[in-house]
Formats: structure tokens, sequence, C-alpha cells
């Protein structure tokens, strides 16, 4: 398939939002390999039945032979790798996991795309472009009259998930600096918007409030991320894929830093004017406070400024605009909701939580 991208977890979150930005906004098509773990979902790309653009692959970056014979066959002009284990609590009750998917997964990934690359002749070799998604959580804790992270800033990973993809951020470098592989790293803040799986803080607020249900905020709630709507970073991601320069790393945000209990009393106010509970209460009366999570980072900030100054990308939603949007989604789309909430994940609730907490389904950032 000529001129075409290869796109590695793109059924989950970002990536398939990633996906339906790109075939919305381009004529070349996508192979997207995702081995549909509990994050990923076919659903969220049903929009592209039929799309001839959109070839889907079930499978995992991990099968060397799989990926090799998709290379080999599609011959993409670039690799876009969301695929990984992104979850923070799941990390710590299961790190295993991580390592399997974030470092052997991507160690497994660069060997394929490595040797089909090589395949290539010197123009096929200088356009190509491997681009691998990472965390600003790779980069530790901010005190609070820290700077915020820049692209310079040691990796400090504090999580078993953090410390998987610091090992992925490493292993691409390694590959180009090693190898010459044309590669390209971004590392973004917290997430948000449409397609959210909900054990996140955002998508689990608005759904547990709409439930009537506990809305749990870890600790105090004065973990502050930097909020960046997910539409947002799949257009930084085609701007660096399009003119970011080969090796470099680029910081993803968008310059908007907010305590959790903030996002979670936001939420609610929104709520409260946009699907008022039907007794006329607050939403705001089912925030419960529940024991912190272990080595609880208090605080990320991303500093945006490279890509803004060498690619002339930054954000387009203000957190107000994007909150508000991403609740309308939500409102929108409950069977999406429905249907994402299956017993694995009601397990994995009960799990992380316990029996007492559990029906409320809490989560953090």
């Amino acid at each position: 398939m000529k001129h075409c991208i290869l796109v590695t977890g793109g059924a989950g979150f970002i990536g398939s939002n990633f996906v339906l930005d790109w075939l919305a906004q381009s004529q070349q098509s996508v192979i997207n390999l995702d081995k549909l773990s509990y994050a990923g979902n076919l659903q969220n790309l049903a929009s592209l039945q039929g799309d001839a653009r959109h070839v889907f692959v079930h499978g995992d970056i991990g099968d060397s032979d799989l990926v090799a014979k998709l290379l080999s066959t599609h011959q993409p002009r670039a690799v876009v790798n969301f695929a990984a284990e992104s979850h923070v609590d799941r990390s710590i009750h299961g790190p295993e996991a991580f390592v399997q998917n974030n470092i052997v997964g991507t160690f497994r990934l660069l060997e394929a795309v490595r040797s089909y690359w090589q395949t290539m002749d010197v123009e096929g070799r200088a356009a190509f472009r491997f681009l691998h998604v990472s965390t600003d959580e790779v980069y530790g804790s901010l005190a609070p009259d820290e700077p915020a992270f820049t692209e310079q800033h040691p990796f400090e990973p504090n999580s078993p998930y953090s410390a998987s993809k610091a090992a992925s951020d490493h292993l691409v470098r390694a590959w180009h600096h090693t190898y010459g592989l044309p590669v390209l790293t971004t590392n973004c803040s917290n997430n948000y918007g449409p397609l959210h799986f909900p054990e996140k803080l955002i998508p689990l607020v608005i759904v547990n409030a709409l439930a009537l249900k506990p809305l749990p905020v870890y600790g105090d709630g004065q973990q502050i991320r930097d909020w960046l709507y997910v539409k947002d970073h799949c257009s930084a991601i085609r701007r660096v894929l399009q003119a970011g320069r080969v090796g470099e790393t680029y910081n993803i945000g968008g310059w908007n830093e907010q305590a959790n209990l903030s996002i979670v009393r936001t939420i609610c106010e929104l709520l409260d004017r946009m699907a008022p509970r039907a007794d006329g209460k607050p939403y705001q009366e089912q925030i419960t406070f529940v024991t912190d999570r272990p080595g609880h980072d208090r605080r990320y900030a991303i500093d945006a400024r490279k890509v803004e100054q060498e690619l002339g990308w930054k954000p387009q939603e203000t957190f107000e605009s994007g909150i508000a949007k991403t609740v309308q989604w939500y409102l929108d789309n409950q069977d999406w909701v429905a249907h994402v909430q299956s017993g694995a994940y009601r397990d994995w609730v009960h799990t992380q939580y316990g029996a007492a907490i559990a029906q409320g389904q809490a989560g953090a950032a």
C-alpha cells in the first residue's frame, strides 16, 4: 500500500484519536496494529468501517514476525508507536506486563523496523521516520516552585509504568545513535478528551457522577498535572512527524496546570449545568477522598516552547474549552461508556480499591 503509515496501539485512547484525525485530513492510508488489551477498543474506530484507507491488524508489537510481515507487505513511510501499557495503578499491581510490553515490545519493534529500514534505497531511508510517543512521567515529580520539564530534564521515573517508558525512550535514542535509525520522540502531558477509557480521572468522574456514585480523589487531591486535549496532542504528533529534526525529543504540553481536586470540581460544575441531578443537589456532594497511591508524583508540568519555536505548534484548546467538549462527548456517547465497562474492568477496580469502593469505581490520573 503506497504512501501509508503504520500506527501501533491505534485502537487505544490517543492512538484512535490520532488515526481518526489523520484520515480526516490525509489521503495516506493507516495500517493499524493493536493487540486489543483492556483499553484497546475497536468501537473507537467504528466510523472507519468500510474505509479502504484503514487496515486494522490484531496483533502485538512484540510479535517480530508479524511486524516484519506488515512492514514488508505495506512498505510504510513512517511508524508511529503509541502501543504501551499506560496506567500507573495497574503497573503497581502488575509491573511485569509493563516490562514486557513497554520495554521488550519496543525493543522488538525497533529491531523489526531497523531491518525493514535497511532494505530501503537511499532516498527511502532518508525520508523514513520512527516516531515514539512517550510521557512526561519519565521526568519524575516537580516541587511546587520548580520550572516545568524541558527536554533536557534528567529522567527520574518513580513508578513501574514511568520506568518502563523511560527505558523505551532510551532504547529509541540508542537505536538512532548506534544504527542511524531516523527516530523522533514526543513526551506528552496528561491527555483528556473523547474515547478515554473510564479508569482515568476525567472520564471516571464524569461517568461516576452521572451514575450518582462516589467521585474518588486520592489523598488531598492537590496532585498537579498539565492537561492536554487529545486532539491538540494529535496535531502536535502530525507536525513533529512532518518537520521534526531526526533524533530530537519534543515535549508536548497544554500549558494547563490543574490540581486533581480542581479538575473534579470543574467537572461537577459543568454537569450541574449540562445534566443536573434529578434531586437538584450538586454533584460535588459525591466527592470522596481515598487513600493515596504509593509513590504518587506530586506535580508534572511541561515546557512546550521547543515544539512551538521550532515547529510552530501550540495547543488550540484552553482547558475551559477542552473540558466542556469532553463532558459533552461523554453525555452524548453513554452507549460507548456502557460497552467498555466490561466485567474485566470491574474486576480490576475491585483489585485496586477493594470491595468497599469498587461500586464507586475509583481512579486517578
